[in-house]
Formats: structure tokens, C-alpha cells, sequence
């Protein structure tokens, strides 16, 4: 065999570049921040609106402690500002249901202490000069922030979905499109292609390294499963029927008593779904969203499909059969822009299946990034050569069986932390994550 080209060759790019784009990340990272935390008051900052969830002020404070340890006490070398409050926020000593009991920094102090943190990481970036350390080589120390506090972002939009009351955040619907009339599946040719990377600057330690993946010929749905096809398994008995789940997955939603995705309800012959606080019809030819992944894989078991595993997802992604190599995107390699995906919390729910034709990969799948983050058959597990970087917390403690990954992204996602090589993991019981799905058949030869 043959193996592929190993990685995507990236040039070295100059301190000032580097500088401008660090910044940019962190201030669009902030802003979201600011709007987040700022359009409901302060009994909703300090609620817990989930055993799932931390109240927003929390995640507000976590946000500001991270900076503070990574950048200034790891890179810049300063004394810590608030070292009776790292065990407050650090996310592995207390779990999420016992953060409201926590002696938590109110919201006044939570904003003034993360906007102190954040002037002086910019003095300190500033001054960088991103050499000396794999830490601040390429500005990596800059990047991973920006990424964990968009991260954390996605967790609190999920807070926002989850809370009872008015609608409090806004934004434009996606563009109307016509009704995608495409190919229902596109065939993925077999044979080897790269997969992580090692040389996005970047990409955190479960992406890394690059390696060569063989793969068999299969096929896989050009766009993600639709709230239409989804109703058709409801509407044909699809969670009364036992062999269509695992047996983990039948157990779990009749103790339950799930019945439907999470926030949908039947109001005589039609669904409505909840979102941000408005009741609305559930639109037919968006993706579905709030599916766990039990609910995913008995969708595929009854439509005679499966799920795409990660090497058959990123391969969809990433490869680029006129070449041979596998891009940074579906598009190529260049920057997310907005008529290639929807991310950023530009809009509020997922686009119409078959938007963003630009965004397509070389085989033809579209939105493989951004709209819903798609569950993959695969268990979350280190790839050969994996080495913990930072910090062993942030992925290796999670590798395991109890996990299934997700790949692609949602509308939820910022571009900062959304890449071909991005892996996102949770449990298979987790629902109120912006989760939806695409399924694949394997090639019969």
C-alpha cells in the first residue's frame, strides 16, 4: 500500500500575523462571551437551568480562570491573581450539579475579574513573540484559549436552549433555499488517506498526529438526516420497536420515556419543537437536532444504513481524490467563511439540508461542518502517537468506550474551534448537546 501524503503543508507564518489573528480569536471569543451573559439578569446568571449544566456565572469565572493559568501563570510567568478561587472553577473537582452550592464569584465580580485577566493577557500578548516553548510556539497558548472560551460559549447557548422563560437571544434566520434535490448518498472510494494532522498550529492533542487510515469503499448521505425523514421512523413506530435499538438504547429510553427528540412535542397531527424560547412548528427540511446518539444509530438500523465510523466521516471531509491529500476542510484549505458553513452563532438553528453548496466536499457532501455536530459509530480514542499536551485533562482521561465521538461542528461552533480534524465526544445518552447525524452503508463488492 501506498501511503498518502502525511500532512498539510502550512507555511510558517510571521509573529505579526500570527498577533492579528490571536487577537481577532480572543476579542470575537469575548464579545460572545458578553452577549451571553448579558441578555438575562441576574437570577438567571446564577441559576442552575440543568443537573446538566453550570449556572452562566460559573462557566463566566471558569472562562477568566483559564486564561489566568495558561496565559499569564503558564506563558507570561506572573503570580496568580486569585488563587483561593482555582478550586471554585476547576471543572474535574466539582462536578457540574454541586457547582450552584459553591461559594461562586457574583456576576459583578465574575465580569470585572475575567475583563482584569483578559487586559493583561493582552499586554502579555502584545510582547509575545511565539517561540521558546511548544506552549507559545505558532501562538498555540493564544489559540487554545480562544478555542476553550468558544467552547464554553456552545455550553452556555446550551444553558440557554435549556432555560424555562421568554426568548432572550436573537439572530437571522439562515437564507432560504430551494429544496436540495441532489443525490440522496454519495459513494466514498476505498484505500488509504491521512487522517489528524500534525501540522495544524493549532489543533489540540486527540487531533494529532497525522497517520495514514485505510478505508473501504461505502457511501454516505450527502446531507444530514432531515426533521422529515426523522418523523417518518416516529410516525412508523420507530421507538415502540425494540429491534431497531441496541439493547443499551432500548433500556435507556423506556426507563425514560423518550419518545421523540428532546424539546419536540405533538400538538394533534403536527410537531412542535422548543427553541430559545419560542414554540414553532418543526420545519421539515432542517437537520435534526437534540437526537442522542441511541436515537441515531436506531434511525440508521431502520433505514437499513449505519453510522458513518470517524475514518469513513473525515475521509467524506477531507479527501480530495484529484489529489490524493486531505484538506483542512471540505471546501479546501482555506478559512471558514460564511457561505461555506454555518457556524459562529450567525443564526440560531440549523440551515436547510443541502445549503451551502460552496462548502461541499470534493465528493459532493454537504455541510459536513457547522448546522448540527453528527454522531460517529466510533468510540472517542487516542490515535497512534497521541501524546497529552497540555494537560492530560483535556482528552486523555476520556478515552474509553463510554464515549462516542462527534464530528463536523454545529451552528453553535465558532470557526476558531472547528477544523476537518476537530473531535467533539460525549456520552450516547447525551441529548440536549446541538447533536444531529448522517448515516452510511458500506460497498458491496
Amino acid at each position: 500500500m501506498t501511503a498518502p501524503e502525511t500532512d498539510i503543508e502550512t507555511a510558517e507564518p510571521d509573529t505579526e500575523a500570527l498577533r492579528e489573528r490571536a487577537l481577532a480569536s480572543l476579542t470575537t471569543a469575548r464579545a460572545r462571551t458578553t452577549l451571553l451573559t448579558s441578555c438575562v439578569d441576574e437570577p438567571d446568571l446564577t441559576a442552575q437551568h440543568s443537573p446538566l449544566m453550570s449556572p452562566l456565572v460559573w462557566d463566566l469565572a471558569h472562562i477568566g480562570n483559564q486564561e489566568e493559568l495558561w496565559l499569564l501563570r503558564a506563558v507570561g510567568g506572573r503570580e496568580a491573581m486569585r488563587p483561593e478561587i482555582d478550586s471554585l472553577y476547576d471543572a474535574f473537582e466539582h462536578p457540574r450539579a454541586e457547582r450552584p452550592s459553591l461559594p461562586l464569584l457574583p456576576p459583578a465580580e465574575a465580569r470585572r475579574y475575567a475583563a482584569e485577566v483578559r487586559g493583561r493577557a493582552l499586554d502579555l500578548l502584545e510582547a509575545a513573540d511565539f517561540h521558546g516553548s511548544r506552549l507559545t510556539e505558532a501562538g498555540f497558548a493564544f489559540g487554545m484559549i480562544a478555542q476553550h472560551e468558544q467552547q464554553h460559549d456552545e455550553t452556555m447557548l446550551i444553558t440557554h436552549q435549556l432555560r424555562k422563560g421568554p426568548q432572550a437571544l436573537a439572530a437571522p434566520d439562515p437564507e432560504p433555499v430551494p429544496l436540495f434535490t441532489g443525490p440522496a448518498e454519495v459513494l466514498v472510494p476505498g484505500g488509504p488517506f491521512t487522517m489528524g494532522t500534525s501540522g495544524e498550529p493549532w489543533a489540540l492533542d486527540n487531533e494529532r498526529p497525522a497517520h495514514p487510515r485505510e478505508v473501504a469503499p461505502f457511501w454516505i448521505d450527502t446531507t444530514p438526516v432531515t426533521n422529515a425523514a426523522y418523523q417518518a421512523f416516529i410516525e412508523d413506530g420507530g421507538y415502540d420497536t425494540e429491534r431497531w435499538w441496541s439493547p443499551r438504547g432500548w433500556a435507556h429510553i423506556r426507563q425514560h420515556g423518550i419518545t421523540a427528540p428532546l424539546f419536540w412535542r405533538r400538538d394533534g397531527d403536527r410537531w412542535l419543537r422548543r427553541r430559545f424560547g419560542i414554540t414553532e412548528p418543526v420545519p421539515p427540511d432542517e437537520p435534526v437536532l437534540h437526537v442522542c446518539w441511541y436515537e441515531a444509530d436506531a434511525y440508521a438500523r431502520w433505514a437499513g444504513r449505519r453510522l458513518p465510523t470517524e475514518p469513513e466521516w473525515e475521509k467524506a471531509a477531507r479527501f480530495d481524490p484529484a489529489t490524493g491529500r486531505s484538506r483542512r476542510y471540505p471546501w479546501g484549505d482555506a478559512d471558514p467563511a460564511p457561505e461555506h458553513a454555518n457556524l459562529g452563532q450567525r443564526h440560531l438553528r440549523p440551515a436547510p439540508a443541502g445549503s451551502y453548496p460552496d462548502g461541499e466536499s470534493p465528493l459532493g457532501v454537504r455541510q459536513l461542518v457547522g448546522d448540527v455536530w453528527e454522531w460517529t459509530a466510533s468510540d472517542f480514542l487516542p490515535y497512534p502517537g497521541f501524546r497529552a499536551f497540555p494537560y492530560k485533562e483535556y482528552s486523555e482521561v476520556f478515552f474509553g468506550s463510554e464515549y462516542k465521538v462527534l464530528r463536523g461542528g454545529s451552528f453553535a461552533v465558532d470557526p476558531v474551534a472547528c477544523r476537518g480534524t476537530f473531535r467533539n465526544w460525549d456520552y450516547p445518552i447525551r441529548r440536549q448537546i446541538f447533536s444531529g447525524f448522517r448515516t452510511a452503508r458500506s460497498e458491496v463488492v
